[in-house]
């Protein structure tokens, strides 16, 4: 029986990852707005709260009002209710990974939710 889902990701503008990878827990996505680009709306969200990490590029975080810079490197974190949209920089892309989990769902971090397995279950070459 198959533990894992693995698959690559063609290029393109926007890939979600919930059907490629059949998550049951979060929507994963991988974005790249051309420059000058933008979400074509500002939206919030009923329960998830989503959380972003920038790859590549500058741009702009519309959140609840303010207008954030963004560059590569940054990350944040948005509330279900916050209104939001993105931009990409006039002379720069924006590539970025929102991910999208049921806001408080969160019972336990790698420290406290692995569980490390027994030796004669199998390891990789390099352990």
């Amino acid at each position: 029986m198959s533990h894992y889902t693995l698959a690559h990701l063609e290029e393109a503008p926007r890939n979600e990852l919930h059907d490629l990878l059949h998550l049951t827990a979060a929507e994963i996505s991988r974005n790249t707005l051309p420059a000058g680009g933008s979400v074509p709306f500002v939206h919030r969200h009923r329960k998830n709260e989503e959380i972003y990490l920038v790859l590549d590029g500058r741009g702009t975080l519309y959140i609840d009002g303010e207008e954030l810079p963004l560059r590569a490197g940054d990350c944040f974190r948005i509330d279900p209710a916050g209104a939001r949209c993105l931009r990409a920089a006039d002379d720069s892309p924006l590539s970025f990974i929102c991910v999208q989990a049921r806001a408080g769902s969160l019972e336990g971090f790698t420290g406290t939710d692995g569980l490390p397995v027994p030796e004669e279950e199998g390891k990789p070459g390099w352990l």
